[in-house]
């Protein structure tokens, strides 16, 4: 013991001991270095010889010793690029495409200001001011609610399994893209012994399809057939693994570096792409169709459900990597504006990815377009005198050159004098807005459809590396947020070295992640996309909400974030919290949950024989595996709000102002504490510094009541929190 503390020795029968840290401290003043530097979860610790010690002081040090942002624009990136993903660049066009064009923007933009911005802003509050991931925030703000930041941390790793694997597939397109022409550019040939011919599967589907279910995954025909580890994209996604443990590996100091390159660098191969998607024949058809509205869907109630949804995941919601970022900042930043900003970059991302992608796809369309006049022309000429009488040939079209105007023409006299045997003749429509009408989202856009387009691209290798360079950021900014928030919120509560962790992570997420590389695995990442996020995120997000608005009030956290920012929010968002938005989530989460009852779990299949795509029912043991994938999500919160509520697991244990000690009892002398001081406690945030408060003599002694005859209390700090000693040798005093 050394020999200048001071110690109450008395006989008790306790043999486990919970007590504050600050009591402790403060009558240990010349503790071994190790014992001081020992890494506690704690809310007031503070040891200071010349001064009394304040129950504030627990912000000052935690300020110190936590990770921080280099700079504001380092955060507003860290925030950009977890909530700017890939969705941004293959859902949200796709969306825009099937729910009436420019007409769909109207929804989504009330629906951001709605749903999205005042669930963004909460996260960011709760975040910056407690300081903690997702797992402390929501143990702290209500403990039985505790569950909703485990479920959070699964959801995110549930997604980092299958995300990283998409990761993987643009490494393997970028590096198969240093090729002149590009690989997937024509169908291969395939030689015999007497002749040569084009592979049977490209044939009848294309270039690009081929290329990409074949040769790239090389996938089996149903999810049942595993058909073995497929190595390249083995490999492709060892390397997207490692990426990102290497930018993880030190926190936001490595990672936070990492985002000046991966945030922006998208944005500049975004407009690159437009400026150059500009100058290529057809790209206005396909800004125009993007742009037409189409009012009468507006009307219908799934076009918003759709539009809710994209909102609630372009965001981040419910990942816990936004609470997680924003608890690295100083606790006065403005993080209504942060929310403000943040949302309107995301939206404004994806208007701008949408105008890409129309204007490439318009391009694609005005070829496959001129494809089919040329093929359909040639069945034309040869119906001229047997099925087609010349005389129906307006004069002027020349057959070396058939413009879509003329072809359009031709058919349209065909078909008004032969109305009855026209279908016999087999002519295509050849309408370009029919090219543009196919709805094609996802790994369908970017592998298939924006690689065909791009090798039409003058200098295609370069445009190819640029896209899936820019593919590969995306995925990377959201995987930085994805796995901020499964690290930070267990290195806060359970004080593991964080190099460990994240490298521990990373490889066993690649462990596991070796079923999406096998052949069927693309139709496991299909599933985890389906069933691993939807329900549980909405869910995770509701309880969110309700636990700031109704658990711990929305008047205190009004209050609460005056005192952090320094103004009152707008009114607008106390009802929102309150009111709108819980409504409107429990009305997005029936309507997903009816929505998974009236189409039965099914995916879709690559056929080799027929060479497309079919949609299958799962097997059984791929309905289990659904079920199980969100059931799994979700079962952290009714897990541990009936362990807090049966008492099993006490609600102050793994509190913020308490560790575990091996003798001693915490005593609470109530006499000393006032109603109003107890309410102060429940506060995120005191309107009263602490210090402002009189505060008792570092070490009082006083008489405990029904204590043991003779049993002195020592209090530290202030009259409400002592520990009583029992008589022991002098051995060291803690076993921590």
């Amino acid at each position: 013991m050394p020999k200048n503390s001071k110690t109450v020795k008395r006989e008790t029968d306790d043999d486990e001991v919970t007590e504050s840290v600050k009591d402790l401290l403060s009558n240990e003043n010349n503790c071994e270095d190790s014992f001081k530097k020992s890494s506690l979860m704690v809310g007031d610790v503070l040891q200071n010889k010349d001064r009394d010690v304040e129950e504030g002081s627990e912000e000052e040090e935690e300020e110190e010793e936590r990770p921080a942002w280099s700079s504001k624009l380092q955060y507003i990136l860290a925030q950009v690029g977890f909530s700017v993903g890939l969705g941004n660049v293959w859902r949200f066009p796709y969306l825009c495409q099937k729910n009436g064009g420019g007409a769909y923007l109207v929804p989504y933009l009330i629906l951001l200001v709605v749903i999205g911005i005042p669930l963004f802003f909460l996260e960011l509050a709760v975040g910056q001011r407690i300081r903690r991931g997702s797992i402390g925030v929501w143990n702290y703000i209500s403990p039985r609610l505790g569950g909703i930041g485990f479920a959070s941390c699964l959801v995110c790793f549930f997604v980092a399994l299958y995300y990283n694997v998409i990761i993987g597939w643009s490494l393997f397109y970028f590096s198969q893209s240093f090729q002149q022409p590009l690989p997937w550019h024509e169908c291969p040939l395939v030689k015999n012994k007497t002749n040569t011919y084009v592979e049977p599967e490209c044939e009848k589907s294309s270039a690009t399809t081929y290329y990409w279910y074949r040769v790239a995954l090389d996938i089996s025909d149903s999810i049942s057939e595993s058909g073995g580890l497929n190595w390249r994209m083995t490999l492709c996604l060892l390397a997207a693994w490692t990426m990102v443990c290497l930018a993880m590996m030190k926190g936001i100091q490595s990672s936070g570096k990492v985002m000046y390159f991966s945030s922006l660098f998208p944005y500049v191969v975004l407009i690159c792409f437009l400026a150059r998607a500009f100058l290529l024949k057809g790209s206005i058809d396909g800004i125009i169709h993007m742009f037409t509205p189409k009012l009468e869907i507006m009307l219908e109630p799934k076009v918003w459900r759709e539009a809710a949804t994209q909102v609630f995941f372009a965001l981040g919601l419910g990942f816990g990597g936004v609470i997680a970022f924003s608890s690295y900042n100083k606790r006065d930043n403005n993080c209504h504006f942060d929310a403000v900003l943040v949302s309107f970059i995301n939206f404004f991302t994806s208007v701008l990815a949408t105008l890409v992608v129309f204007a490439v796809l318009g391009f694609k369309a005005n070829i496959m377009n001129a494809k089919c006049v040329e093929m359909n022309t040639k069945k034309i000429i040869d119906f001229l005198g047997k099925e087609i009488n010349p005389s129906l040939i307006p004069h002027h079209i020349n057959f070396s050159y058939v413009s879509p105007e003329d072809y359009q023409q031709m058919t349209n006299i065909i078909r008004g004098v032969m109305e009855n045997d026209y279908p016999r003749l087999g002519l295509d429509s050849c309408d370009i807005k029919e090219e543009l009408n196919k709805a094609v989202q996802g790994t369908g856009l970017a592998f298939i459809a924006f690689t065909e387009a791009m090798t039409h691209f003058p200098a295609s290798p370069f445009w190819s590396i640029m896209f899936f360079l820019m593919l590969v950021n995306l995925g990377l900014g959201s995987m930085f947020g994805t796995i901020q928030g499964i690290l930070t919120p267990i290195v806060d509560t359970f004080k593991i070295r964080k190099e460990y962790l994240t490298v521990g992570c990373c490889v066993l997420a690649f462990s596991i992640g070796l079923i999406f590389v096998q052949r069927s695995g693309n139709y496991f990442v299909a599933m985890f996309d389906d069933y691993s996020a939807t329900l549980p995120l909405l869910i995770v997000v509701l309880l969110e909400n309700i636990a700031v608005a109704w658990v711990y009030g929305t008047d205190k956290f009004f209050e609460d974030l005056k005192d952090m920012l320094g103004f009152t929010p707008y009114r607008y968002y106390y009802y929102m919290w309150k009111f709108i938005t819980p409504v409107l989530l429990l009305g997005l989460l029936a309507a997903s949950i009816v929505q998974l009852g009236l189409s039965p779990p099914s995916y879709s299949a690559w056929i080799q024989q027929l060479a497309q795509e079919q949609s299958l029912s799962y097997p059984p043991w791929g309905l289990a595996v659904c079920i199980s994938l969100v059931l799994t999500a979700v079962l952290p919160v009714p897990v541990v709000f009936i362990l807090r509520y049966l008492n099993i697991i006490d609600e102050n244990a793994g509190g913020l102002s308490t560790v575990s000690y091996k003798k001693g009892c915490i005593i609470k002398d109530t006499a000393c504490r006032t109603r109003e001081e107890d309410e102060d406690d429940t506060s995120l945030l005191n309107a009263k510094k602490q210090s402002e408060a009189p505060l008792s003599k570092p070490a009082n002694y006083c008489k405990q009541n029904g204590s043991a005859s003779g049993a002195d209390v020592m209090f530290n700090g202030s009259c409400s929190t002592g520990y009583i000693m029992p008589n022991i040798t002098d051995n060291p005093e803690s076993n921590l």
